[in-house]
């Protein structure tokens, strides 16, 4: 587990040290700008040109003040970013307060197992995991918990969170970058589509005019100033009339390259400062090293083509600034000149932005399973297997608090489906998420919270969490009905690792034993793998006609001083206790 508080007193040191010096710097602002206003009014009062050249040095000076003001902010907000990344890690670990998003944007409705294993929402695994603060690096977390990564590519990025987990630090400073970028994805999806529509290059007869046409604004300038005549005033007048005139024939080509999105430019400098961590990185695991290779260009790495790319958008957006944009376009016509240069950027670098981006997302992703694996030294990496076995030891639901989780052994090995029973409250439901959230962790190429996992992954199919649909017009035993329809629909192409818990809770007894039972020997005929809960106890008798396919396992209660137990162990055979009487007895309900 990392030294939270260490690096605390150390984001904090380095925080107290740049705001010392951002204020050193500001102080510094205001006797330049006090310097400047008193050079220009003796100037105006004596008309002395010492005063003129000292006003011309003051404002180089400001302006470079300013621009170490704006990179000691950016290292100050960093500190500060950092020091909340330690508080939020802090509040998580120590109280098990999740001051994350919880990703509920990506449930899908229907969807084979993230709804009933809470992978989305509130309290959820995403919540758990998640340490992104793009759009791009949340949505690739979120498809790694939807969808299974392919064996080989889970070796990969095995290696990658195993290689980041101790990297604390770099895995911080990452994090408090992506914060401090303030992505949303509406930013995100339109800059992609700013790159999916191609503008020509502007012609070069245009170009040459918009060289020549400031040329000649500035001649007759020179001559105004030379000579003082109305007539160099009238042609100066008319050339910074004209110059403007051209830009208006190009503003609205000029307003379709603009991205709609507040503060754009600042955006995209922190895309790549991103990219420039991942460029920058030491790193040996095969899955980081093709990230790199993924973001690598011949000539200037795409770091500093991104931050070009901020920089065209930050100048071009100031044709916004209606009388700025006047007098820079009737001095130089900069706006031409500024949409020739992003049209070119697109043209070499549109094809590869989006993957550059996604690179960010991947690495996001990896942070928060490579935090996931540090702030659980006791997980393990589950080895993988072809032969259709599973097997866990010391198995445990993350979202339980480690002071209350209880591990538990469990394998499927020559007999696949397993008959869970048990009274209410004893457990099931937790053990049925328990395992399916570690297959989905499988699934992701992180750790699994167990000691150790040897596993053969499977497309997870779960009936846990059904309703009623009022809107559907579906009542909630059709709901049931329709689900196991869609999982023997999943079973009949490929076997598949089930979670049922209750099933057929919408129906009498009768046939809900009756119903339960057929659907067990229908699953067993397709080599379902997978565990049942159930409180029917006639139903796990069917076990012993089925000895080499299934096998039962229970959750008991005790009676401890005049109240249940539960100590959440799994054990072999079929329940023998009850608790419901003994409930309902004791809160005078009979």
């Amino acid at each position: 587990m990392p030294d939270f508080k260490q690096f605390q007193q150390t984001y904090s040191n380095t925080h107290n040290q740049y705001q010392k010096k951002y204020q050193q710097i500001l102080y510094l602002v205001f006797l330049v700008v006090g310097l400047l206003l008193l050079s220009i009014y003796k100037f105006i009062a004596t008309s002395y040109w010492l005063y003129l050249g000292s006003s011309f040095l003051c404002l180089l000076a400001y302006l470079f003040l300013l621009k170490i003001q704006d990179r000691l902010k950016w290292k100050r907000d960093l500190a500060k970013t950092k020091i909340a990344v330690l508080e939020n890690e802090m509040l998580f670990t120590e109280k098990q307060i999740m001051p994350f998003a919880n990703g509920a944007e990506y449930a899908i409705p229907h969807h084979p197992y993230t709804n009933d294993l809470d992978i989305f929402g509130n309290n959820s695994l995403f919540q758990y995991l998640n340490r992104t603060a793009t759009y791009i690096g949340s949505s690739t977390l979120a498809n790694y918990l939807r969808t299974f990564l392919q064996p080989e590519e889970i070796i990969r990025q095995q290696e990658a969170v195993r290689e980041l987990a101790p990297k604390t630090e770099w895995r911080q400073r990452w994090n408090a970058i992506a914060i401090l970028i303030a992505d949303q994805k509406k930013i995100y999806t339109d800059l992609l589509q700013w790159t999916r529509v191609q503008q020509p290059l502007l012609p070069k007869l245009l170009i040459l005019a918009a060289v020549i046409f400031p040329l000649i604004f500035w001649g007759c300038f020179f001559m105004l100033y030379t000579t003082g005549t109305g007539f160099w005033f009238n042609c100066t007048t008319a050339a910074f009339i004209f110059n403007n005139v051209i830009l208006a024939s190009q503003k609205k080509k000029i307003l379709q390259e603009l991205v709609p999105a507040d503060k754009i430019d600042k955006i995209i400098r922190g895309y790549g400062l991103l990219i420039q961590e991942i460029e920058t990185g030491s790193f040996q695991s095969e899955k980081l090293l093709q990230l790199q290779q993924q973001i690598k260009t011949d000539a200037v790495p795409a770091s500093k083509q991104i931050q070009k790319l901020s920089r065209l958008f930050g100048n071009i957006q100031s044709i916004e600034n209606i009388f700025g944009a006047f007098i820079l376009n009737g001095l130089f016509l900069s706006h031409l000149h500024m949409l020739q240069q992003l049209l070119r950027w697109k043209a070499k670098h549109r094809l590869v932005l989006e993957k550059w981006l996604s690179t960010i997302g991947e690495m996001e992703a990896l942070n928060s399973l490579a935090n996931f694996c540090a702030n659980n030294p006791e997980a393990a990496f589950p080895v993988l297997n072809t032969n259709y076995t599973i097997s866990f030891i010391g198995l445990a639901h993350p979202l339980i608090k480690k002071e209350k989780r209880i591990a538990n052994d469990v394998s499927f090995l020559k007999q696949k489906f397993m008959l869970l029973s048990g009274s209410n409250m004893s457990g099931k439901s937790t053990f049925l998420r328990t395992l399916g959230v570690n297959m989905v962790l499988a699934g992701t190429g992180g750790p699994v919270l167990a000691s150790s996992a040897n596993i053969h992954l499977l497309p997870i199919y779960a009936s846990m969490r059904l309703e009623d649909s009022l809107a559907e017009n579906e009542s909630y035993f059709f709901a049931e009905i329709k689900r196991l329809q869609f999982i023997k629909e999943a079973l009949d192409k490929n076997i598949c690792f089930v979670l049922l818990d209750e099933i057929l809770r919408g129906t009498n007894s009768d046939d809900k034993q009756n119903g339960t039972i057929q659907v067990i020997r229908k699953m067993m005929a397709q080599n379902a793998i997978g565990v049942i809960a159930t409180h029917d106890l006639e139903v796990c008798a069917i076990a012993s006609d089925h000895a080499d396919q299934l096998f039962n396992k229970c959750f008991e209660v005790t009676l401890l001083k005049d109240d249940l137990h539960f100590d959440y162990k799994l054990r072999d055979g079929i329940c023998k206790n009850k608790s419901a009487s003994f409930l309902m007895e004791k809160l005078g309900i009979i």
